[in-house]
């Protein structure tokens, strides 16, 4: 099974935004954007990525990407 890659970190360094920034706009803590940044976490709320979306001026499709051939954290 493939597994969802978050790219975050990389949307936000092509707009030039700071994690506090996006915290401020979007109204998540920097704690669990952190979270999602890093790909920690097993579920985003689709209000939440709407909000990130149009902070960042960007489509989900540009946050998330599935990988087809990585191996998901719950496989061994």
């Amino acid at each position: 099974m493939g597994k969802i890659i978050l790219r975050l970190d990389r949307v936000m360094a092509d707009r030039k935004m700071s994690l506090n920034e996006l915290s401020e706009r979007v109204g998540v803590s920097n704690v669990n954007l952190s979270k999602i940044k890093t790909g920690k976490i097993s579920a985003v709320r689709f209000s939440t990525l709407e909000a990130i979306c149009e902070a960042l001026n960007c489509q989900p499709g540009d946050i998330l990407e599935y990988d087809p051939a990585a191996k998901a954290d719950s496989e061994s």
